[in-house]
């Protein structure tokens, strides 16, 4: 029996569903019931008649799956898969950014672990922080972790935004997707459309025709009328908006940008972790229910 008819075999007797995100390998993608970025992963596994739940992505998207389906078994097939961009963000650089700044609301982007995001006022993804700081009654907020999507919020809105640290970011979008390797992609392919990322840095979004999130980006690309794109981001979307749009040219700004917590990941591993049921990600009962009412609000706030 191979791999994938294992799998399916496996989610029979478990009752079990695979959510992916965007980034995943494509044997990944292609075995999961579901793929999106974080927060379609997040509502989906809403609607999800299962028992269990195994989410291939890093460890805070399998933490907020399982504060949203307190009565389901979550499981993550690699414990150690992390985000070096969540790692930035602890509860005391929150409490020491509201400290100096009494009364600015704190605004957690979702790509936060569990323990950053009990300390938040709101929870946004990258697709709605801007869309709910601007309905904040105030002029400057704390946001964090990622000083480059904080400024593109900050551009968005007028309003003043501090990043929280102010040296939080995604290494894979700050490093491999910057102006450098925009510019290059772009003298390479001069008749594709640029989507970026608002991870990227500011010098590298300016170059794009459209910025916006990973499920954003591959609307971008399906809803286009051109044929040839260019997605400044981790390389997983590219499978991914290939997959969807077989009639269209779709490279990556850099095909050395790789997200290597994601690719910690495959099809074995979510194998063995249905059929020895292991890396269960339990939240205490209290901070489930506080992160999942956090949750709930921010996403009615920008419906």
């Amino acid at each position: 029996m191979d791999l994938p008819e294992k799998l399916e075999t496996l989610k029979r007797k478990r009752n079990a569903a695979i959510l992916a995100h965007n980034y995943q390998i494509p044997e990944v993608q292609d075995a999961a019931d579901f793929v999106s970025d974080s927060l379609e992963m997040a509502r989906h596994s809403l609607e999800l008649d299962a028992d269990v739940i195994v989410v291939a992505g890093v460890y805070f998207m399998c933490e907020t799956v399982a504060a949203l389906n307190p009565d389901k078994i979550v499981l993550t097939p690699e414990p150690l898969a992390g985000c070096p961009l969540a790692s930035f963000l602890t509860p005391g650089a929150i409490r020491r950014a509201k400290e100096e700044n009494p009364g600015a609301p704190f605004v957690a982007y979702i790509n936060s672990f569990a323990a950053a995001k009990l300390h938040a006022d709101y929870i946004v993804t990258s697709s709605s922080a801007a869309k709910l700081v601007n309905k904040l009654d105030c002029e400057k907020v704390l946001f964090g972790p990622d000083a480059n999507l904080a400024n593109f919020v900050e551009e968005k809105t007028g309003k003043k935004v501090i990043a929280v640290p102010p040296e939080s970011h995604c290494p894979v979008h700050h490093f491999l997707v910057d102006s450098y390797w925009v510019e290059k992609a772009r003298k390479e392919h001069p008749k594709a459309l640029l989507a970026v990322h608002p991870e990227a840095p500011a010098e590298a979004r300016k170059h794009a025709e459209f910025v916006g999130s990973t499920t954003q980006m591959l609307k971008f690309v399906i809803d286009s009328s051109a044929s040839e794109f260019l997605l400044g981001t981790e390389i997983g979307l590219v499978y991914r908006a290939e997959k969807l749009c077989p009639g269209k040219k779709v490279c990556p700004v850099n095909r050395y940008a790789i997200c290597t917590e994601m690719k910690k990941i495959n099809l074995m591993k979510i194998v063995e972790s249905l059929e020895k049921m292991k890396h269960r990600i339990k939240l205490d009962e209290k901070d489930a229910r506080i992160i999942r009412e956090k949750i709930e609000t921010s996403m009615e706030m920008v419906r």
